[in-house]
Formats: C-alpha cells, sequence, structure tokens
C-alpha cells in the first residue's frame, strides 16, 4: 500500500469527486480512478458509492479514512524530524513553463511554503528551451519542463508525469462530430496556437508538415488561458495539455477531439546541473516533487 494511493483517498473523501480531487493534487482525473481502484483492490472491498458526479464514502471508506489521517500525519512529522537539523532557508529560484505553473504547481507550491516558511521562493516562467542555458547560467536552481525526457548529459532529471496532449473545439464546432480527425480535416480550419518554441506547438507543426496540410489559419496567443477561452468562445481549435482543458472537457464546455496522432505525449520533469551543490531547500523541493506526483517507473 502506498501512501499516495491513501493521500488520494483522502482527499477524494474530502473534496467529494475524483476531478476535483485531481485538481488539488495535480493529478488527471485517470490517475486518481487508478489509485482508488489499486486501493479497493488492496483492501478487497468498495470504498466510495459513486452517486452521479459526488463520491461518498462507504462504510468500510468511513472505517480507513482515520487511518489514511493518520498516516499521513506520520508521513510529515518523520519529515520535519529528520530534517530538523537541517531547517531549509534562504531563496529557491524555480523556473517553469506557464502550463505547469498553472495548472500543475500550485499545490506544490503551497505545500513547501507551509512546511518551510523560511524559504523564499523566486518563481520564473518561460519556455522550455529557455531553462536549461538559465541553469548553466546560474540564474535558476531548479526548472520544470514539459518535453521530451532530457537527455543532456549536464543535467539530473527527475520525470514526474507523462502528460497527455489533446485537441479541443467549441462543442458546436463543425469539427465537434467527427469520429476521427485527420490532417486533412485541419485543412482551412483555424488553428489557435502557443508562442514559438513551445514544445507542443513544435509537436503539432511536424504532425501537419508530415500531413501535407492544406492551407490553414494560425493565431499566436501567448497565454494557454487566453488560448483555452477562444477555443470556447467558437475561435478556433487548440492543441494542449489535458491537464489545462480536463475541467472543461468534463463539464462539456470542450469536445476532445478523435485527434489521428492522439498517443502523442511529453513529460513534466524536474531537472538541476548536476554540478550544483543541493542546498536543504533545494534538496526538500525535488523529495516533495518526488511524493507528490504520480511520477513514472
Amino acid at each position: 500500500m502506498e501512501l499516495r494511493y491513501l493521500k488520494t483517498f483522502r482527499t477524494v473523501a474530502e473534496t467529494g469527486g475524483f476531478t476535483r480531487a485531481g485538481e488539488v493534487l495535480g493529478y488527471a482525473q485517470s490517475t486518481v480512478t487508478a489509485h482508488i481502484r489499486t486501493l479497493e483492490e488492496e483492501m478487497g472491498t468498495l470504498l466510495f458509492d459513486r452517486l452521479g458526479k459526488r463520491s461518498v464514502l462507504t462504510e468500510a471508506g468511513e472505517k480507513l479514512l482515520p487511518f489514511a489521517e493518520k498516516m499521513d500525519r506520520l508521513y510529515n512529522e518523520a519529515i520535519e524530524v529528520v530534517n530538523m537539523d537541517e531547517t531549509p532557508t534562504g531563496r529557491l529560484r524555480i523556473g517553469a513553463p506557464e502550463s505547469l505553473l498553472v495548472y500543475r504547481l500550485p499545490a506544490l507550491l503551497h505545500e513547501y511554503r507551509e512546511r518551510y516558511p523560511k524559504v523564499r521562493l523566486e518563481l520564473t516562467p518561460g519556455q522550455c528551451k529557455e531553462m536549461p542555458g538559465k541553469l548553466k547560467e546560474g540564474d535558476m536552481d531548479l526548472a520544470f519542463l514539459l518535453d521530451e525526457e532530457c537527455s543532456e548529459k549536464e543535467f539530473n532529471m527527475k520525470t514526474l508525469i507523462q502528460e497527455e496532449l489533446v485537441m479541443v473545439c467549441a462543442p458546436d464546432h463543425e469539427l465537434a462530430k467527427e469520429n476521427v480527425v485527420t490532417t486533412k480535416e485541419l485543412t482551412g480550419q483555424t488553428i489557435l496556437q502557443t508562442e514559438r518554441g513551445c514544445t507542443y506547438r513544435l509537436l503539432l507543426e511536424q504532425r501537419l508538415k508530415e500531413g501535407s496540410i492544406g492551407q490553414y489559419h494560425r493565431i499566436d496567443f501567448w497565454s494557454v488561458e487566453a488560448i483555452k477561452q477562444c477555443t470556447i468562445s467558437g475561435l478556433g481549435i487548440s492543441y494542449l495539455p489535458y491537464i489545462s482543458v480536463m475541467r472543461e472537457i468534463d463539464e462539456g464546455r470542450l469536445i476532445n477531439l478523435p485527434w489521428m496522432y492522439r498517443d502523442d505525449r511529453v513529460y513534466t520533469q524536474l531537472i538541476w546541473h548536476k554540478d550544483k551543490q543541493l542546498s536543504p531547500a533545494m534538496q526538500r523541493f525535488i523529495e516533495l516533487s518526488m511524493h507528490r506526483t504520480p511520477h513514472l517507473k
């Protein structure tokens, strides 16, 4: 039984739903479902009754909840006792792309701040391609990437989450009823794109080039949130990380299109320079990142 499964269980119980728990923890709903299913298999019983969009504890779930709360509390106390002699202080400079700062990192940053209030966090948004250079120059201590797995030998890297990419449109868009969306169907469409150099923009452009797409319209944006809202309004279609649009898909405000390359993936990664001396603040942040995310085996 893994501690992170119990943490997921406790969060679903507190929020009353799998989608909301995923938002709090920074997980996709499928990850929350997998955690609960595994825990139920280990316990040999159902822990939640699924009543529409709400999830209510069963009698067995009610019995398990205080133990889950106790184990989470003991884990946090153990970390504090072990690290008592090296209380993190000072400045911690972290870089990340906007999509991760908005949709993945808030809960992690909040928990870190609660545990280590003497650390001064400095967050720098930017494109993934810029982060390695900032680390080399000493302008950042740690950087999050949303990209293909980093292979540069100058960096230590922890792959945290495999991220799904989705093509979405408004419910009344002409592509919403298509069974399969190929590059051919995108001819003549308006595609709302992120800034040049963005990982998933480059991946989409590569797929469009391979498919010999005809003429299409492109509108460039600086903000993922702006792209999402304009997609909802019907201005065009967009290609974004699932984590950034999962609530709108769940609520029916966006349609997850059956894009022919829907198996394409990128990864949320935490990297730092291999020659960088790890301060207590850096070490605790890395440890917390690994504990809080469904990292890959």
